[in-house]
Order: structure tokens, then C-alpha cells, then sequence
């Protein structure tokens, strides 16, 4: 699938926009997530590497008024060449949030949909478990991150659900945490992780 963008184009329009570190981190973790996933499913490492990268793309201009979260991003990725398939995913991941009206009663249905919001959801879970751990990745061990998901008040904002939709593509959570685990060691320095 083409891409309006380079890489390095997408990362230089997010900063063009007023971004948080911690938002930026995010951004980033969703992409080597998503790249990951990309290879182990044989699909587009490129085009699903976007989707991670830009799928908050409107973050820091609605984060401050959350109806409009994923609705912006329509016609800034739309101003950007991005078609409309590309530009639904990326919305995909709000589906079935109250605070989002005009998506709430929306669902997922590709794998590449469920892959996203899983994702970007878990990059939340190991950024907090990582912090505890004085901002180590590069040893962490999947059954340390599965004891933290099974702790409900462990990163309680961070949604469990969307976390096992992962499910839907049908890989197990264990192989899920390990992939994304390897993925955001490829990236630690850039996201400020040991």
C-alpha cells in the first residue's frame, strides 16, 4: 500500500504540532509495536508502521476537548494525501468511546484495526512497568509484564480490553507481550528507557 509520507516526514509533521515527550514517546511506541506485529503477521511493516506512528496524530490539538479526538485527524491526514481507508483505521482505535459521540457506536472489524488499538493501548502498560523497574526494558520478562496486566490497580487507566484484542488476530497475549516487549527495545534510547 502507498504512503503520502516518508518516515521521516511523518515524524517532522507531529513535531510541527505542539507535542508533549510523553506524547511523542507514545507515538513512537505505537509505531515499533505496530511495525513488529507487521513482520510477524507477513503484512505491510511500512504502512502499518504509519498507522502506529500517526494514529494519535490529532492528540495535541484535541486533548483538551476529547469529542474531537480521532474526528480532526480526518482532515489533517486528508490535508497530508492520506486515503480514506488509511485515515479510517487510524480512527478505528476511538470505536466505542463515550467521550468520542460520533465514533461510539462504531466497532472493529480487520485485524489490522484490532492490532492497532491493542498496541497503542499496551505501550502505556510497559512504559509504567519499565518506569518501576528504574527504566529498564532491556531485561524485562513477559510473565513480569503479565502479573502487572493482571493487576487492575497496576496502570488502571491503561484498558485491559482493548489490550486483549489482540486476541481477534489470533495471537495470545503472551506472544503479544513479547514481540511488543522486543519491539520498544529496539527503540529505548529514543524513548528514554535502558
Amino acid at each position: 500500500m502507498s504512503l503520502p509520507m516518508t518516515r521521516d516526514e511523518a515524524v517532522e509533521f507531529l513535531k510541527s504540532m505542539p507535542q508533549k515527550e510523553s506524547d511523542m514517546n507514545h507515538y513512537l511506541e505505537s509505531e515499533a509495536i505496530m511495525r513488529a506485529l507487521a513482520e510477524k503477521f507477513d503484512d505491510d511493516v511500512e504502512y502499518w508502521g504509519m498507522l502506529g506512528l500517526l494514529h494519535d496524530v490529532d492528540w495535541s490539538l484535541t486533548s483538551e476537548n476529547r469529542a474531537e479526538h480521532c474526528v480532526k485527524a480526518e482532515e489533517l491526514l486528508e490535508g497530508k494525501g492520506f486515503d480514506d481507508e488509511f485515515i479510517q483505521i487510524v480512527q478505528s482505535h476511538a470505536y466505542g468511546m463515550d467521550e468520542i459521540p460520533s465514533l461510539k457506536d462504531k466497532d472493529r472489524a480487520k485485524k489490522v484495526e484490532y492490532a492497532l488499538v491493542a498496541a497503542e493501548t499496551l505501550t502505556g502498560l510497559i512504559y509504567a512497568y519499565a518506569l518501576m523497574r528504574g527504566g529498564r526494558i532491556s531485561d524485562m520478562e513477559v510473565k513480569g509484564l503479565k502479573k502487572k496486566f493482571k493487576d487492575k490497580a497496576f496502570a488502571a487507566n491503561c484498558r485491559r480490553e482493548l489490550m486483549r484484542e489482540i486476541e481477534k488476530t489470533g495471537l495470545e497475549l503472551p506472544e503479544f507481550f513479547e514481540i511488543a516487549i522486543g519491539a520498544l527495545r529496539g527503540i529505548k534510547e529514543e524513548i528514554g528507557l535502558s
